[in-house]
């Protein structure tokens, strides 16, 4: 673990504040900085630049959840929660809202540093499947797109489906462009001259 992290404490209650700032300064944590609200988190996060977000919201609201839930999808950024009560739907709606470390009456300041590693490690995890997703969808919808302006080819100049992509490719190296750059071109052509 990096003990220069930088870390946002979001607590309204003193002494609870107090145990987490304790038990991150006796892990070798530093660089703390202390929120007495969630209102305005997300702009208080953008000023602060927190590496990870503690949040202690004791009995956390639909409205503490939700509000989490706008906070993770703009500053993507590891939280840990703590509540000491919960039921099953508030579970499922933290995990939804990106809570990585979503910890139920367990608030003592020496479980902190395996608390924190803890949630860096699942934000990773997840941060990187959800990249991994996303490059799975984006070469997806190039195929499409690709067999698209094939279909294209094909029918205006009378090829075969390995003619087309040969020819397509072709002129993506010859102009030094991408073979989907290529095949949006071509659509957008078509979709001009209908």
């Amino acid at each position: 673990m990096v003990p220069n992290l930088r870390i946002l404490i979001v607590d309204a209650n003193q002494v609870r504040a107090a145990i987490i700032e304790e038990g991150l300064r006796e892990a070798g944590y530093q660089q703390l900085v202390h929120l007495s609200a969630t209102t305005g988190l997300a702009a208080a996060i953008e000023v602060h630049d927190p590496d990870v977000v503690v949040i202690d919201l004791e009995d956390p609201s639909r409205d503490a959840l939700a509000d989490m839930f706008l906070v993770s999808r703009h500053v993507r950024r590891p939280i840990t929660m703590f509540v000491d009560q919960s039921d099953s739907a508030s579970i499922e709606a933290a995990v939804e809202a990106g809570v990585s470390a979503y910890i139920v009456d367990g608030l003592k300041k020496e479980r902190m540093q395996a608390i924190l590693q803890t949630c860096i490690s699942r934000f990773n995890a997840f941060r990187k499947l959800r990249e991994e997703l996303d490059e799975a969808r984006s070469q997806l919808e190039d195929r499409k797109t690709i067999d698209r302006a094939k279909a294209i080819v094909m029918r205006l100049k009378g090829l075969s489906e390995d003619e087309a992509y040969a020819l397509m490719r072709r002129t993506a190296m010859n102009e030094k462009r991408k073979l989907v750059d290529i095949a949006r071109s071509l659509i957008t052509a078509a979709e001009m001259l209908k």
